[in-house]
Formats: C-alpha cells, structure tokens, sequence
C-alpha cells in the first residue's frame, strides 16, 4: 500500500509510510537538541542549593527557583515519555499517531522550555543585580523568545509558501497552462 503513483507524494515521490519514518526521524532529531538543553539547564538549576550563597534567597526567589525545578523535571519527563511512546507503538502499525504524539508533546515541552529560559535568566539577573533587572531581563528574554519561535517562523513560512505558489504559478505558465485569475 502507498507504493503505487498516485499514492506517493508529489514533491518527494515519497509513499506516506516513508513520509511518516521522515517525519520520527526529524522529531527525533527535534528532541536530541532539545534533550541536550534541558539536562545542562537541569543541572544548572540542581546545582544551585549546593552554592553558599542559596541560603540568602528570599521566599520569592525560593519559590521561582522550585518552580523552575519543577518544569525542568516535567520537561524532562516530557521527553523521555516520546521514548516510552515509540516502545509502546512499537510494530504496531501506529507510527502516524506516535509521530502526531510526539508532535503534540514537542510543542507542549516548548512552551516548558520557553518558560524555564525566561524564569532562569529572571532568577539569575535578580541574584546578581536585582529584582527589577530580573525583570527587565525576563521580559526581555520573553520577547525574544516569542520573536524567535512565533513569529520569525511564521514569516519564514509565509514567505516560503507565497514563493512556492509564484513558482507553481510561473511554472504552469511556462509549460502553456492557462494562468490561474
């Protein structure tokens, strides 16, 4: 099944079960990158009530920096459930609803992630400079964020796409098809 022409896709010639092990494989590139920043942000944080200076944190800070521990071991979880996931789904014939799981968990976790960068740099600029530096910093590492991984993709995408039509367009026109109105 999938292996007859009009079954494989038309960009890549791809049947959909090879499009679905394209797709695990560059969310398991996804989460390789992401693994590796979250275990070093990880133990960043886990190092930090071992540093004399800890005991001087106030209750706020206290409780920003627990918080921030607690999304890093849920985004952890997070992503070694994909490995349970894929042992789960395993030869079953699913490796569409583990991709779509997966997917939906990459996202979740970056949004966790998003957040542990802007609670991690708040945290650090307060310790070292002060409340309203950690703020600055925070809402200035927020807005970067949400720069980086919203909006710059979605132009990029949008740019991407309206190209892809002009040359779908330009390339009809080309071979004697009547423009599109």
């Amino acid at each position: 099944m999938g292996d007859t022409p009009a079954e494989r896709d038309p960009d890549r010639g791809e049947t959909p079960l090879q499009k679905q092990d394209r797709n695990w494989t560059d969310l398991l590139q996804e989460l390789r990158v992401l693994q590796t920043g979250i275990q070093i942000l990880t133990g960043f944080l886990l190092t930090l009530p071992f540093q004399q200076r800890f005991t001087a944190l106030n209750p706020a800070q206290v409780g920003i920096y627990l918080s921030l521990v607690v999304l890093s071991v849920l985004v952890t979880a997070l992503l070694l459930s994909t490995v349970v996931m894929h042992r789960t789904f395993f030869q079953r014939r699913i490796k569409r609803d583990l991709v779509d799981s997966a997917d939906l968990l990459l996202r979740v976790t970056l949004v966790l992630v998003g957040l542990i960068l802007v609670g991690t740099i708040g945290l650090v600029f307060d310790l070292v400079l002060s409340g309203a530096a950690g703020a600055v910093a925070a809402v200035s590492v927020a807005v970067l964020v949400a720069l980086l991984w919203l909006l710059l993709p979605l132009l990029l995408r949008r740019r991407a796409l309206r190209r892809r039509a002009w040359q779908s367009r330009h390339r009809r026109h080309r071979d004697g098809e009547p423009k599109d109105g």
